[in-house]
C-alpha cells in the first residue's frame, strides 16, 4: 500500500527541522483551570485553550491536546477542541490528538476518521492502544496511510505498574512491549521490504538513501522517566513520543541517556509550560526555554 504523498512522517521531520522537537501537551484539567483564575466550565476551557494555542501554535512543532479534558464538558467542549485544532494547524503546528483509542473493526475505523479531510476534528496524528492485538489497529493504519496521518502506539510507558503487561513475555521470548515496537516497525516498512526472504543489503541501502533521513509515519510511546530502555528501537524506523519531561521528573539528560542522539524523538512537556499561564508571553517563554534545553 502506498502512503499518502503528504504523509505525517514527512511533515513531522520538516516541523522538527524548523521548530525543534518539542511537543507541548494541552491538558485543561480542573485544577489547572482554577490555578489560571478561570472557571471550570466551557468558558474557562475556551479561554485556556485559546491562550495556549495563541502562545504556542506559531512556534512549537507539535501540540498534543488530551481529548478527555474536552470530552468531560460534552459537545460544547468538543467544539472548543475542534476550533483549537483548526487554528493550531493553520498556524503551522502539527496536532497530535491524545485519545489512546483502541478497538476493533468498524469502531476503530470510526475513531480513525479524524484523519479524513473535512472532518471537524481533522488532526495530524493520534495516540492508540495496541492491547486488543495488532490486527485491531489495522483500520487506523489504513486510514493514516490513505490520508497522510500518523499513529503513536503505546509501547513502554513509565507509569508505575506498566510493566505488569508490558514486560509479559510471549512464546518467542520477546516482551509485549518489544512486540509492539516490532509491529510498528513493520508498518513503517514498504510492502516489498516485508516478508521472507529479506531484500539484499544493497537494496535496503538504496531505499534508505531515497528516504533521505525522513522518518516513518508510525511511532511508539516510550516514557522519558524509565530507569533504563528495555526495548530495542533499532528496527522502528519511526518517531518516539517521549512523555514525562518536567513535572514528572524527566530531563533532557534522560532523553540522551535513554535514546542517544540521532533518533527521531519527540519529547513532551505539559505542566512545566502550562503552569506559567495565563499570560501568553510567559507560556511562549516557557516553551522557548524547553526548546533551547532540548537543542543543547
Amino acid at each position: 500500500m502506498t502512503e499518502h504523498p503528504g504523509r505525517f512522517g514527512t511533515r513531522l521531520a520538516a516541523a522538527v527541522a524548523t521548530r525543534g522537537p518539542l511537543c507541548v501537551g494541552i491538558d485543561p484539567h480542573r485544577e489547572l483551570l482554577l490555578s489560571w483564575g478561570l472557571t471550570d466550565d466551557v468558558e474557562g476551557l475556551r479561554r485556556f485553550t485559546d491562550a495556549v494555542v495563541e502562545a504556542l501554535a506559531g512556534t512549537v512543532a507539535v501540540l498534543k491536546p488530551q481529548s478527555a479534558f474536552y470530552e468531560r464538558h460534552g459537545s460544547r467542549g468538543l467544539l472548543v477542541l475542534e476550533d483549537a485544532v483548526a487554528t493550531a494547524r493553520a498556524a503551522g503546528a502539527l496536532v497530535l490528538l491524545d485519545a489512546k483509542r483502541g478497538d476493533i473493526g468498524s469502531t476503530m475505523a470510526g475513531y480513525a476518521s479524524v484523519f479524513e479531510p473535512g472532518h471537524p476534528l481533522q488532526v495530524d496524528a493520534l495516540t492508540v492502544s495496541p492491547y486488543l492485538g495488532p490486527g485491531s489497529l489495522e483500520p487506523a493504519v489504513d486510514a493514516a496511510r490513505r490520508h497522510g496521518g500518523g499513529l503513536f502506539v503505546l509501547a513502554r510507558t513509565s507509569n508505575p505498574d506498566a510493566a505488569v503487561f508490558q514486560h509479559a513475555q510471549l512464546d518467542d521470548g520477546r516482551t509485549v512491549a518489544q512486540a509492539v515496537v516490532d509491529q510498528v516497525g513493520r508498518w513503517n516498512t514498504p510492502d516489498w521490504l516485508v516478508g521472507d526472504p529479506a531484500p539484499d543489503p544493497a537494496s535496503y541501502a538504496e531505499l534508505q538513501g531515497r528516504w533521505g533521513g525522513d522518518t516513518g509515519s508510525f511511532g511508539v510511546v516510550v516514557g522519558a522517566t524509565l530507569a533504563e530502555l528495555d526495548v530495542d528501537l533499532d528496527g522502528l524506523r519511526g518517531p518516539v513520543l517521549a512523555p514525562g519531561l518536567g513535572a514528572q521528573g524527566g530531563t533532557p539528560a534522560d532523553l540522551r541517556r535513554l535514546f542517544g542522539r540521532g533518533r527521531a524523538v519527540v519529547p513532551t512537556v505539559s505542566r512545566d509550560v502550562l503552569g506559567t499561564g495565563p499570560d501568553v508571553g510567559a507560556l511562549r517563554a516557557a516553551a522557548a526555554r524547553w526548546a533551547a534545553e532540548l537543542a543543547g
